[in-house]
Protein backbone atom coordinates (compact mmCIF):
# COMPACT_ATOMS: atom_id res chain seq x y z
CA UNK A 1 0.00 0.00 0.00
CA UNK A 2 1.05 3.47 -0.57
CA UNK A 3 2.31 5.77 2.47
CA UNK A 4 -0.01 8.78 3.32
CA UNK A 5 1.52 11.77 2.41
CA UNK A 6 1.69 12.58 6.65
CA UNK A 7 1.17 10.06 9.05
CA UNK A 8 -0.02 12.61 11.08
CA UNK A 9 -0.59 16.34 11.56
CA UNK A 10 2.17 16.65 14.68
CA UNK A 11 4.64 14.38 15.80
CA UNK A 12 5.85 14.39 19.33
CA UNK A 13 9.22 12.79 20.13
CA UNK A 14 8.77 12.14 23.56
CA UNK A 15 5.86 10.87 26.38
CA UNK A 16 6.55 12.73 29.53
CA UNK A 17 4.19 14.66 30.95
CA UNK A 18 5.10 17.82 29.08
CA UNK A 19 4.89 15.63 25.23
CA UNK A 20 1.11 13.67 26.88
CA UNK A 21 -0.15 17.07 27.58
CA UNK A 22 0.05 18.86 24.36
CA UNK A 23 -0.91 15.56 22.89
CA UNK A 24 -4.26 15.74 24.46
CA UNK A 25 -4.90 19.36 23.43
CA UNK A 26 -3.87 18.89 20.23
CA UNK A 27 -6.03 16.03 20.16
CA UNK A 28 -9.04 17.80 21.36
CA UNK A 29 -8.79 20.47 18.80
CA UNK A 30 -9.09 18.32 16.08
CA UNK A 31 -4.81 17.89 15.04
CA UNK A 32 -3.98 14.08 14.53
CA UNK A 33 -0.43 13.68 16.92
CA UNK A 34 1.53 10.63 17.14
CA UNK A 35 3.79 10.41 20.29
CA UNK A 36 6.53 8.58 19.97
CA UNK A 37 8.40 6.96 22.95
CA UNK A 38 12.07 5.71 23.24
CA UNK A 39 11.50 3.94 26.85
CA UNK A 40 9.00 1.20 27.08
CA UNK A 41 6.44 3.12 28.84
CA UNK A 42 5.36 6.59 29.01
CA UNK A 43 6.06 9.37 31.98
CA UNK A 44 9.95 9.97 31.78
CA UNK A 45 10.94 11.08 34.76
CA UNK A 46 7.96 10.42 36.49
CA UNK A 47 8.61 6.80 36.31
CA UNK A 48 7.71 4.32 39.25
CA UNK A 49 9.30 0.95 40.20
CA UNK A 50 6.80 -2.31 41.29
CA UNK A 51 8.71 -4.34 43.65
CA UNK A 52 6.75 -6.87 45.56
CA UNK A 53 3.73 -4.81 46.00
CA UNK A 54 5.65 -1.96 46.86
CA UNK A 55 5.66 1.25 43.81
CA UNK A 56 8.69 2.78 44.48
CA UNK A 57 9.16 6.29 42.35
CA UNK A 58 12.51 6.81 40.61
CA UNK A 59 12.94 10.77 41.36
CA UNK A 60 10.30 11.34 44.19
CA UNK A 61 9.19 14.82 43.13
CA UNK A 62 6.92 15.99 45.18
CA UNK A 63 3.32 17.89 44.02
CA UNK A 64 1.10 20.71 45.19
CA UNK A 65 -2.87 20.52 45.42
CA UNK A 66 -2.04 24.14 44.53
CA UNK A 67 -0.33 23.27 41.49
CA UNK A 68 -2.73 25.59 39.29
CA UNK A 69 -2.27 22.69 35.89
CA UNK A 70 -3.05 19.61 37.76
CA UNK A 71 -7.22 21.44 37.45
CA UNK A 72 -6.35 23.03 34.45
CA UNK A 73 -5.12 20.16 32.12
CA UNK A 74 -7.74 17.63 30.65
CA UNK A 75 -7.42 14.19 31.61
CA UNK A 76 -6.53 14.61 34.89
CA UNK A 77 -9.88 14.71 36.65
CA UNK A 78 -9.42 11.18 37.98
CA UNK A 79 -6.01 12.06 39.40
CA UNK A 80 -6.49 11.32 43.51
CA UNK A 81 -3.81 13.57 45.03
CA UNK A 82 -2.84 11.98 48.45
CA UNK A 83 -1.73 14.59 50.62
CA UNK A 84 0.96 14.99 53.54
CA UNK A 85 0.00 16.19 56.96
CA UNK A 86 -0.03 19.96 57.40
CA UNK A 87 3.21 21.70 57.56
CA UNK A 88 6.68 19.75 58.00
CA UNK A 89 8.65 18.33 60.41
CA UNK A 90 12.42 19.93 61.08
CA UNK A 91 14.92 18.07 62.55
CA UNK A 92 16.97 21.09 64.11
CA UNK A 93 19.10 21.47 67.02
CA UNK A 94 18.91 17.61 67.55
CA UNK A 95 14.85 17.69 67.79
CA UNK A 96 12.37 17.01 65.81
CA UNK A 97 9.93 20.64 65.47
CA UNK A 98 6.87 21.17 63.78
CA UNK A 99 7.03 24.34 61.07
CA UNK A 100 5.01 26.02 58.15
CA UNK A 101 1.43 24.07 59.10
CA UNK A 102 -2.10 26.10 59.05
CA UNK A 103 -3.78 28.03 61.74
CA UNK A 104 -6.14 25.46 61.86
CA UNK A 105 -3.94 22.90 63.53
CA UNK A 106 -4.61 24.96 66.79
CA UNK A 107 -3.01 24.12 70.30
CA UNK A 108 0.02 26.34 71.38
CA UNK A 109 -0.12 28.21 68.37
CA UNK A 110 -3.10 29.84 68.76
CA UNK A 111 -1.39 33.43 68.55
CA UNK A 112 -0.39 32.54 65.37
CA UNK A 113 -4.03 32.52 64.13
CA UNK A 114 -4.27 36.25 63.28
CA UNK A 115 -1.26 36.35 61.10
CA UNK A 116 -2.06 33.05 59.53
CA UNK A 117 -5.54 33.67 58.25
CA UNK A 118 -4.51 35.49 55.25
CA UNK A 119 -3.22 32.32 53.85
CA UNK A 120 -5.44 31.58 51.07
CA UNK A 121 -6.72 28.30 51.02
CA UNK A 122 -5.23 25.73 49.06
CA UNK A 123 -7.05 24.76 45.81
CA UNK A 124 -7.97 21.10 45.89
CA UNK A 125 -8.81 18.51 42.67
CA UNK A 126 -11.74 17.15 42.85
CA UNK A 127 -10.57 13.90 43.67
CA UNK A 128 -8.13 14.63 47.01
CA UNK A 129 -8.29 11.62 49.22
CA UNK A 130 -7.96 12.14 52.78
CA UNK A 131 -4.42 11.42 54.45
CA UNK A 132 -4.12 8.14 55.63
CA UNK A 133 -4.76 8.19 59.41
CA UNK A 134 -1.09 7.51 60.97
CA UNK A 135 -0.87 5.66 64.25
CA UNK A 136 -0.14 7.52 67.24
CA UNK A 137 2.53 9.75 67.11
CA UNK A 138 4.76 12.26 69.22
CA UNK A 139 3.95 16.01 69.88
CA UNK A 140 6.44 17.98 68.18
CA UNK A 141 6.88 21.48 69.32
CA UNK A 142 7.45 24.08 67.21
CA UNK A 143 10.62 25.81 66.02
CA UNK A 144 11.33 28.74 67.47
CA UNK A 145 9.82 30.96 70.19
CA UNK A 146 6.27 32.59 69.40
CA UNK A 147 7.98 35.83 68.22
CA UNK A 148 9.68 33.58 65.68
CA UNK A 149 6.30 31.52 64.70
CA UNK A 150 4.44 34.90 64.16
CA UNK A 151 7.03 36.30 61.94
CA UNK A 152 7.36 33.06 60.08
CA UNK A 153 3.11 33.19 59.57
CA UNK A 154 3.26 36.44 58.51
CA UNK A 155 5.42 35.94 56.12
CA UNK A 156 3.78 32.87 54.76
CA UNK A 157 0.89 34.92 54.98
CA UNK A 158 1.91 37.83 52.45
CA UNK A 159 3.39 35.79 50.04
CA UNK A 160 0.75 33.12 49.76
CA UNK A 161 -1.61 36.30 48.71
CA UNK A 162 1.05 38.21 46.67
CA UNK A 163 0.11 37.98 42.83
CA UNK A 164 2.34 36.16 40.87
CA UNK A 165 3.51 39.11 38.58
CA UNK A 166 4.67 40.88 41.38
CA UNK A 167 7.33 38.22 42.71
CA UNK A 168 8.54 38.27 39.31
CA UNK A 169 9.30 41.80 39.03
CA UNK A 170 11.81 41.26 42.54
CA UNK A 171 15.21 41.95 41.98
CA UNK A 172 17.09 38.17 40.95
CA UNK A 173 19.50 37.11 42.65
CA UNK A 174 20.55 33.17 43.98
CA UNK A 175 17.75 32.22 46.53
CA UNK A 176 20.52 31.50 49.21
CA UNK A 177 21.50 35.38 49.24
CA UNK A 178 18.06 36.48 49.18
CA UNK A 179 16.89 34.51 52.23
CA UNK A 180 19.91 36.13 53.97
CA UNK A 181 18.80 39.32 53.21
CA UNK A 182 14.44 38.93 54.26
CA UNK A 183 15.44 39.62 57.95
CA UNK A 184 14.44 36.59 58.92
CA UNK A 185 15.63 35.10 62.21
CA UNK A 186 18.41 32.62 61.62
CA UNK A 187 17.19 30.19 63.58
CA UNK A 188 13.74 30.61 61.23
CA UNK A 189 15.85 30.53 58.21
CA UNK A 190 18.29 27.82 58.62
CA UNK A 191 16.25 25.65 60.46
CA UNK A 192 13.04 26.00 58.42
CA UNK A 193 13.24 28.04 55.07
CA UNK A 194 16.95 26.73 54.18
CA UNK A 195 16.09 22.87 54.25
CA UNK A 196 12.20 23.57 52.65
CA UNK A 197 13.65 25.73 49.76
CA UNK A 198 16.37 22.57 49.34
CA UNK A 199 13.89 20.29 49.39
CA UNK A 200 11.78 22.06 47.10
CA UNK A 201 13.87 23.08 44.48
CA UNK A 202 16.22 19.63 44.98
CA UNK A 203 19.28 21.99 45.40
CA UNK A 204 21.57 21.96 48.06
CA UNK A 205 23.66 24.96 47.50
CA UNK A 206 20.00 27.18 46.74
CA UNK A 207 22.11 28.46 44.14
CA UNK A 208 18.59 28.60 42.02
CA UNK A 209 16.88 31.95 41.44
CA UNK A 210 15.21 34.11 44.20
CA UNK A 211 12.28 34.59 42.11
CA UNK A 212 11.86 31.01 41.29
CA UNK A 213 12.15 29.92 45.18
CA UNK A 214 9.48 32.64 45.84
CA UNK A 215 6.99 30.85 43.76
CA UNK A 216 7.96 27.87 45.21
CA UNK A 217 7.49 29.57 49.11
CA UNK A 218 4.14 30.32 47.33
CA UNK A 219 3.13 27.31 46.03
CA UNK A 220 3.87 25.79 49.67
CA UNK A 221 2.25 28.17 51.60
CA UNK A 222 -1.35 28.16 49.70
CA UNK A 223 -1.20 24.51 49.24
CA UNK A 224 -0.37 21.18 50.59
CA UNK A 225 2.22 18.98 49.63
CA UNK A 226 0.90 15.72 48.29
CA UNK A 227 1.37 12.75 46.05
CA UNK A 228 -0.19 10.80 42.88
CA UNK A 229 -1.93 7.87 44.50
CA UNK A 230 -0.22 4.79 43.21
CA UNK A 231 2.87 6.07 42.44
CA UNK A 232 4.82 9.05 40.07
CA UNK A 233 3.68 7.14 37.09
CA UNK A 234 0.25 7.55 37.64
CA UNK A 235 -0.12 10.90 36.52
CA UNK A 236 1.05 10.83 32.96
CA UNK A 237 -0.97 7.29 32.63
CA UNK A 238 -4.06 8.96 33.03
CA UNK A 239 -3.14 11.40 29.92
CA UNK A 240 -1.76 8.66 27.62
CA UNK A 241 -5.04 6.90 28.44
CA UNK A 242 -7.26 10.17 26.78
CA UNK A 243 -5.58 9.71 23.65
CA UNK A 244 -7.23 7.63 20.75
CA UNK A 245 -5.71 3.90 20.62
CA UNK A 246 -2.59 4.46 18.55
CA UNK A 247 -1.37 7.25 19.57
CA UNK A 248 1.61 6.44 21.68
CA UNK A 249 4.22 4.27 20.70
CA UNK A 250 7.04 3.22 23.16
CA UNK A 251 10.20 1.49 22.03
CA UNK A 252 10.54 4.25 19.20
CA UNK A 253 13.99 5.93 19.24
CA UNK A 254 13.81 9.02 17.17
CA UNK A 255 17.23 10.09 15.18
CA UNK A 256 16.67 13.15 13.63
CA UNK A 257 13.90 16.00 13.30
CA UNK A 258 12.81 18.63 10.90
CA UNK A 259 9.95 21.01 10.37
CA UNK A 260 8.31 18.03 8.11
CA UNK A 261 9.30 15.03 9.83
CA UNK A 262 10.91 12.47 12.17
CA UNK A 263 13.25 9.64 11.05
CA UNK A 264 13.24 7.35 13.70
CA UNK A 265 15.76 3.98 14.47
CA UNK A 266 13.28 1.28 13.88
CA UNK A 267 10.63 2.94 11.57
CA UNK A 268 12.42 5.13 9.18
CA UNK A 269 10.90 8.60 8.04
CA UNK A 270 7.96 9.77 9.14
CA UNK A 271 6.28 12.50 7.29
CA UNK A 272 3.83 15.30 9.08
CA UNK A 273 3.11 18.85 9.22
CA UNK A 274 4.98 19.97 12.50
CA UNK A 275 7.50 18.30 15.00
CA UNK A 276 7.54 18.85 18.55
CA UNK A 277 10.43 17.79 21.00
CA UNK A 278 9.31 17.03 24.47
CA UNK A 279 12.37 14.98 25.78
CA UNK A 280 14.22 16.33 28.45
CA UNK A 281 16.90 19.06 27.91
CA UNK A 282 20.16 16.93 27.18
CA UNK A 283 17.98 14.56 24.64
CA UNK A 284 16.12 17.60 22.74
CA UNK A 285 19.57 18.75 22.37
CA UNK A 286 21.16 15.67 20.37
CA UNK A 287 18.18 16.56 18.27
CA UNK A 288 18.27 19.96 18.25
CA UNK A 289 21.81 21.36 18.01
CA UNK A 290 22.38 24.04 19.54
CA UNK A 291 19.57 23.98 22.27
CA UNK A 292 20.94 25.36 25.45
CA UNK A 293 20.99 22.51 27.83
CA UNK A 294 20.82 23.89 31.36
CA UNK A 295 23.17 22.31 34.34
CA UNK A 296 20.85 20.18 36.34
CA UNK A 297 21.06 18.74 40.03
CA UNK A 298 21.35 15.10 40.67
CA UNK A 299 19.03 13.13 42.92
CA UNK A 300 18.86 9.52 44.28
CA UNK A 301 16.25 8.31 46.28
CA UNK A 302 16.75 5.15 48.83
CA UNK A 303 13.53 3.41 49.40
CA UNK A 304 14.01 1.38 52.72
CA UNK A 305 10.93 -0.82 53.88
CA UNK A 306 10.24 -2.23 57.75
CA UNK A 307 7.73 -4.47 60.00
CA UNK A 308 6.49 -1.70 61.93
CA UNK A 309 6.38 1.60 60.84
CA UNK A 310 8.47 4.70 62.73
CA UNK A 311 6.33 6.54 65.06
CA UNK A 312 5.67 9.87 63.50
CA UNK A 313 3.36 11.84 61.39
CA UNK A 314 2.26 10.81 57.22
CA UNK A 315 4.35 14.24 56.76
CA UNK A 316 8.00 15.31 55.27
CA UNK A 317 10.52 15.12 57.54
CA UNK A 318 13.58 18.08 56.65
CA UNK A 319 17.08 17.44 58.42
CA UNK A 320 18.49 21.23 59.12
CA UNK A 321 21.47 19.54 61.04
CA UNK A 322 22.65 18.57 57.60
CA UNK A 323 23.72 15.45 59.58
CA UNK A 324 24.31 13.21 56.47
CA UNK A 325 23.33 12.99 52.74
CA UNK A 326 19.59 12.64 53.09
CA UNK A 327 17.72 16.14 52.86
CA UNK A 328 14.61 15.28 53.34
CA UNK A 329 12.57 11.37 54.18
CA UNK A 330 8.91 10.08 54.64
CA UNK A 331 7.04 7.08 55.58
CA UNK A 332 5.44 7.30 52.56
CA UNK A 333 3.06 4.20 53.09
CA UNK A 334 1.36 6.41 56.00
CA UNK A 335 0.34 8.91 53.34
CA UNK A 336 -0.48 6.77 50.41
CA UNK A 337 -1.03 3.11 51.55
CA UNK A 338 -1.42 1.72 48.20
CA UNK A 339 2.34 2.10 47.77
CA UNK A 340 3.26 -0.75 49.90
CA UNK A 341 1.66 -3.93 50.47
CA UNK A 342 -0.34 -4.62 53.88
CA UNK A 343 1.87 -4.67 56.76
CA UNK A 344 4.85 -3.19 55.66
CA UNK A 345 6.32 0.60 55.46
CA UNK A 346 7.66 2.13 52.56
CA UNK A 347 10.38 4.79 53.85
CA UNK A 348 11.76 6.59 50.69
CA UNK A 349 14.49 9.00 51.35
CA UNK A 350 15.97 11.68 49.20
CA UNK A 351 19.89 12.58 48.78
CA UNK A 352 20.82 15.49 46.48
CA UNK A 353 23.66 14.44 44.61
CA UNK A 354 24.56 10.97 43.60
CA UNK A 355 25.38 7.44 45.57
CA UNK A 356 28.57 6.36 46.72
CA UNK A 357 29.34 2.89 48.31
CA UNK A 358 28.06 3.96 51.38
CA UNK A 359 25.27 5.58 50.57
CA UNK A 360 22.39 2.62 52.27
CA UNK A 361 24.55 2.61 55.70
CA UNK A 362 24.85 6.52 56.00
CA UNK A 363 21.41 6.86 54.80
CA UNK A 364 20.23 4.23 57.89
CA UNK A 365 22.13 6.06 60.65
CA UNK A 366 21.27 9.26 59.30
CA UNK A 367 17.34 8.05 59.75
CA UNK A 368 17.93 6.48 63.12
CA UNK A 369 18.55 9.54 64.28
CA UNK A 370 15.83 11.89 62.71
CA UNK A 371 13.02 8.97 63.15
CA UNK A 372 14.92 8.08 66.59
CA UNK A 373 14.13 3.88 65.99
CA UNK A 374 17.00 1.92 64.73
CA UNK A 375 17.10 0.85 61.29
CA UNK A 376 19.40 -1.67 61.00
CA UNK A 377 16.73 -4.57 60.46
CA UNK A 378 15.24 -2.37 57.63
CA UNK A 379 15.58 -3.99 53.80
CA UNK A 380 16.88 -1.73 51.59
CA UNK A 381 14.18 -2.02 48.57
CA UNK A 382 16.18 -0.21 45.80
CA UNK A 383 18.37 2.98 45.18
CA UNK A 384 17.20 5.63 42.32
CA UNK A 385 20.00 7.48 40.84
CA UNK A 386 19.06 10.60 38.10
CA UNK A 387 21.40 12.16 36.77
CA UNK A 388 19.70 15.33 35.26
CA UNK A 389 16.33 14.91 37.21
CA UNK A 390 15.73 18.09 38.02
CA UNK A 391 17.14 21.12 35.74
CA UNK A 392 18.78 24.67 37.44
CA UNK A 393 17.23 27.39 37.54
CA UNK A 394 20.17 29.88 38.60
CA UNK A 395 19.57 33.76 38.18
CA UNK A 396 18.75 35.22 35.79
CA UNK A 397 15.96 32.30 34.94
CA UNK A 398 13.68 32.66 32.04
CA UNK A 399 10.39 31.29 33.33
CA UNK A 400 9.10 31.55 29.99
CA UNK A 401 11.80 29.73 27.50
CA UNK A 402 10.11 30.29 24.04
CA UNK A 403 8.36 27.22 23.15
CA UNK A 404 8.74 27.71 19.02
CA UNK A 405 11.73 27.55 17.41
CA UNK A 406 10.95 28.07 14.09
CA UNK A 407 7.47 27.59 11.94
CA UNK A 408 6.80 23.48 12.21
CA UNK A 409 9.72 23.22 14.92
CA UNK A 410 8.94 23.14 18.75
CA UNK A 411 10.36 22.36 22.45
CA UNK A 412 8.59 21.68 25.59
CA UNK A 413 8.90 20.59 28.75
CA UNK A 414 10.22 21.50 32.23
CA UNK A 415 13.80 22.97 30.83
CA UNK A 416 12.08 25.73 29.08
CA UNK A 417 9.64 26.72 31.88
CA UNK A 418 10.09 25.70 35.85
CA UNK A 419 11.56 22.97 36.73
CA UNK A 420 8.47 21.33 38.33
CA UNK A 421 5.54 19.33 37.26
CA UNK A 422 3.62 22.46 36.82
CA UNK A 423 6.06 23.68 34.93
CA UNK A 424 6.22 20.67 32.65
CA UNK A 425 2.34 20.70 32.14
CA UNK A 426 2.64 24.51 31.64
CA UNK A 427 4.93 24.47 28.70
CA UNK A 428 2.51 21.65 27.17
CA UNK A 429 -0.34 24.08 27.18
CA UNK A 430 1.70 26.66 25.98
CA UNK A 431 3.23 24.83 22.96
CA UNK A 432 -0.02 23.28 22.21
CA UNK A 433 -1.27 26.90 21.61
CA UNK A 434 1.67 27.34 19.80
CA UNK A 435 1.13 25.01 16.87
CA UNK A 436 -2.71 25.32 16.94
CA UNK A 437 -2.01 28.80 16.18
CA UNK A 438 0.71 28.14 13.16
CA UNK A 439 -0.67 24.69 11.80
CA UNK A 440 -4.36 26.75 11.38
CA UNK A 441 -6.66 25.44 8.69
CA UNK A 442 -3.67 22.90 7.48
CA UNK A 443 -4.37 20.47 10.39
CA UNK A 444 -6.46 17.51 8.56
CA UNK A 445 -8.73 17.56 11.49
CA UNK A 446 -8.34 13.51 11.53
CA UNK A 447 -8.08 12.10 15.20
CA UNK A 448 -6.84 8.89 14.69
CA UNK A 449 -3.06 9.02 12.86
CA UNK A 450 -1.82 6.75 10.21
CA UNK A 451 0.25 3.35 11.32
CA UNK A 452 3.77 3.60 11.48
CA UNK A 453 5.98 2.42 8.56
CA UNK A 454 6.82 -1.22 8.81
CA UNK A 455 10.02 -1.65 10.64
CA UNK A 456 13.56 -1.94 8.67
CA UNK A 457 15.39 -4.85 9.23
CA UNK A 458 18.32 -4.14 10.98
Amino acid sequence: MLEPACQADVVIVGAGVAGLSAAQRLNSAGVSTVVLEAAPQVGGRMATEKIDGFRLDRVGRLLFTSYPELRLTPGLDALVLRPFAAGVLVHAEGRVHRAGEPASAGGARGALDAARAFVSPPRRLRQLAPAAAPPMSRAYPPLGGALDQARLAAALGRIATVPVERLLARPERPAGQALAARGMPARTVEGFLRPLLAALLCDPDLTTSSRCADLALRTFASGRLCLPEGGADTLPELLAATLPPGTVRTGVRATSVSTTSVTTAEHGELRCRAVLVATGARAAAELLPGLRVPPCHPVTVVHHTADEPPLTDAALLLDADRRGPVAHTAVISQVDPSRAPVGRALISSTVLGAPTADTDRAVRAQLAALYGTATHRWELLAVHHTPDAVPAMAPPHDLRRPVRLLAGLYVCGDHRDTSTVQGALHSGRRVARAVLSDLGAAATGSAVAAPLPTPTAA
